[in-house]
């Protein structure tokens, strides 16, 4: 298993380091710029549709779709997981506080990409042979590379996403579930696992209509408990967030600088680090989301585009700053250490010792309920993102084979070592990335005829 771990963090880092942040800073930095900066201008229209739809139920998730809220949370559900909790926590960890700033950096560009994915999707979406609903990067990619290669490309994909969310991804989860529960409640970590192997499984048969409603029904619980619960830390040690904030900014560039900061950081580590856990935290250009937003039911691909923007920003702006601000306020880093190995504690388990400084005890079990419901909602939304996929690939029939095989995963993810299975979730998301935002700059010029459509046409005919 180690030497296995040193072969993929190997390969990790050179994705992370280079392919992984290139492909993001230059697709947020391209999408930005010709989009005359959307996530901007476009920011009160998407806050406006996103809470203006969260009592609307007149359009219920069905075979034509979901409404764009329930298509909303199923994506922040996917976006909202362990990457606020313990992705967070081991960004600062290992690339000091200044990792938080690369991490916003790379969602305020990610609003870019994703709004482009989001119409992307919104335009090529299809009826599948089941009769329902169907999209995600597999479409648009065939229509970005006509004949073979767009085929090839679009397999691809499928395969990635597959086992980097639906097998892979859904390990992570379980793993940072079944480890907050062993430290706050002793439970067993097998224990757990199969737990939350038998609840995702009845909510995967349940198809799109029970994926929609238990999304839509947990995602807006979560996020206010797990925000209530935060302010209340950071109000507790409300003299030390200037200062938290200053580390943010100088850690971002000058990570030896910050007293008390994490132990040996350096500015690659927080641009890396940050870009990375950016990713796996918010999923903006990584082609996950779209597969959510393809099936809103809206009047205009754009319409959409607004909403996915404002699931990045929940996602990174509001819930990861809870995380990173509770740390950061509450901890010394440079203290926070394993008794058994020396080491600095990481992941949930760091996120559990800022929280248990004003909880104590309850830290533990404040966590590990919110990591249940932040890593089961997004189980529920990678299942659905890799169900597409499976689809494409293999047809309708092929769905409750793959539902068996995720159910699997996550009771083998909660047994496996964190590093490891961390660091094979970040080399498949690295490598789905490539084929994803290869396509969305094949289309730049589609991306921009249906914006402007939007904002020429379709709203003025609205007036």
């Amino acid at each position: 298993m180690k030497g296995l771990n040193d072969i993929v963090s190997l390969v990790n880092n050179f994705l992370t380091s280079y392919i992984l942040v290139v492909a993001l800073v230059l697709g947020g930095i391209w999408f930005s710029f010709n989009l005359k900066f959307i996530q901007v201008r476009g920011f009160k229209e998407g806050m406006k549709r996103t809470f203006g739809g969260l009592f609307n139920k007149k359009e219920a998730a069905g075979a034509d779709g979901m409404s764009s809220f329930q298509a909303l949370a199923t994506a922040i559900a996917a976006q909202v997981g362990t990457g606020n909790i313990a992705g967070a926590a081991t960004a600062i960890a290992t690339g000091g506080a200044g990792a938080i700033f690369w991490m916003w950096v790379a969602a305020f560009l990610g609003m870019g990409t994703i709004y482009a994915e989001a119409i992307m999707a919104q335009k090529y979406k299809q009826v599948g042979v089941d009769g329902e609903v169907t999209g995600g990067p597999v479409y648009y990619i065939k229509a970005a590379f006509k004949g073979e290669l767009g085929k090839v490309m679009a397999a691809v994909f499928a395969v990635l996403i597959v086992f980097a969310l639906g097998f892979m991804g859904n390990g992570v989860q379980s793993n940072s579930i079944a480890d907050a529960f062993y430290t706050a409640f002793g439970v067993p970590q097998f224990v757990m696992g199969a737990f939350v192997a038998v609840i995702a499984l009845f909510v995967f048969v349940g198809g799109i209509k029970r994926i929609a409603q238990v999304a839509e029904l947990v995602v807006p619980f979560m996020a206010a408990l797990y925000i209530v619960g935060s302010l209340i830390v950071i109000i507790a040690h409300g003299n030390r967030f200037l200062y938290a904030l200053q580390s943010i900014f100088v850690g971002a560039f000058n990570p030896q600088a910050v007293v008390g900061g994490a132990i040996g950081a350096t500015v690659k580590l927080a641009v890396t680090k940050g870009i990375a856990r950016g990713l796996f935290s918010n999923e903006a250009g990584m082609g996950s989301t779209p597969h959510a937003h393809a099936v809103a039911k809206v009047n205009h691909p754009v319409e959409q585009g607004f909403v996915a923007m404002v699931g990045v920003f929940i996602d990174t702006f509001v819930v990861l700053n809870m995380t990173a601000f509770v740390i950061l306020t509450s901890l010394d880093l440079s203290k926070v250490v394993d008794e058994a190995t020396g080491q600095t504690i990481t992941g949930a388990k760091l996120t559990q010792a800022a929280y248990s400084t004003v909880f104590g005890k309850g830290g533990d079990i404040f966590i590990a309920i919110c990591l249940f419901f932040f890593a089961f909602s997004t189980i529920i939304g990678w299942y659905f993102f890799g169900q597409a996929n499976i689809k494409y690939l293999f047809g309708p029939k092929a769905v409750k084979i793959y539902a068996g095989i995720v159910a699997v995963c996550i009771f083998l993810g909660s047994l496996a070592k964190v590093e490891i299975v961390w660091n094979l979730a970040d080399c498949f998301n690295s490598f789905m990335v490539v084929p994803n935002i290869i396509a969305l700059f094949a289309l730049t010029n589609t991306i921009k005829q249906v914006h402007r459509d939007y904002f020429d046409n379709f709203k003025k005919k609205q007036k």
